[in-house]
């Protein structure tokens, strides 16, 4: 690590900034590894994409090492996209059954992700917020960060307190996640069913990592700017426990 963990000097946020992104994971990896062994039963909350896959493969490893029984552990992914077919590889059950499920031993009953095939969606969003409630709440959430400071799907504009819900996507975020789809934007769905910032924020524990000079700029107004819908993540400094871990390059533009 490049510094130790710092409580932020606005917020109660503690920033650490690691030599790059695999040092990043293995942190977030041990805080996860931690709390599953304090609790079998723990409920975490998953993300997607390019930025969780180095936890997921650090706890991989971990559990390779020093084998850990998950098989009473929840996950709820934090969103999915709507009228994606959840067998084709770039929907987020097929992702988090590659990454999570599959190779860290969760049982795939207790793994949830929102349905967005559902032929009524508001129903199912409900449900999925109803079903995280039911539980007692997520743990840990783990996030990324748009470069427009998305967390989960929640565009800039997002309120604060939304709940579980449908969205469109911003065609920032569709360009971004053309990558998964070949390239072609025209198969990035338009809409994606996530858990609100309001879901999020009853999170007991919260981890948010960023990677790449890239982020740098969304970090920046997430952490320094003002506490506003225009950041979606900005919001996370209302949390009481939330831990932001960051490659150098992520953390170039903080002051």
């Amino acid at each position: 690590m490049s510094s130790p963990s710092l409580a932020h000097p606005l917020t109660s946020l503690r920033v650490c900034v690691a030599a790059d992104a695999e040092a990043a994971a293995e942190v977030a990896a041990t805080r996860i590894l931690t709390l599953l062994r304090e609790k079998p039963t723990a409920a975490l909350g998953v993300a997607t994409g390019s930025t969780p896959s180095p936890v997921y493969r650090a706890l991989a490893r971990s559990l390779q090492s020093e084998p850990l029984d998950l098989s009473r552990a929840r996950a709820f992914a934090l969103d999915e996209y709507v009228g994606i077919d959840p067998r084709a590889p770039q929907s987020y059950r097929s992702v988090i059954d590659a990454e999570v499920t599959e190779p860290l031993g969760f049982d795939r009953r207790l793994v949830a992700v929102p349905d967005g095939s559902s032929a009524d969606l508001d129903a199912a969003a409900s449900a999925y917020e109803a079903g995280i409630d039911a539980i007692g709440g997520v743990d840990l959430q783990i996030l990324g960060i748009g470069h427009n400071g998305h967390i989960g799907f929640n565009e800039p504009g997002s309120p604060h307190d939304s709940p579980t819900r449908v969205v469109d996507l911003a065609e920032e975020t569709r360009e971004a996640n053309a990558r998964f789809f070949d390239g072609d934007i025209d198969r990035v769905p338009r809409q994606a069913m996530t858990q609100g910032i309001g879901t999020i924020l009853k999170a007991r524990s919260i981890v948010l990592l960023a990677f790449g000079s890239g982020k740098a700029e969304a970090v920046a107004r997430a952490l320094e700017g003002p506490i506003a819908e225009a950041s979606p993540a900005s919001a996370l400094r209302r949390h009481a426990d939330v831990t932001i871990l960051l490659d150098k390059a992520a953390a170039s533009s903080l002051s």
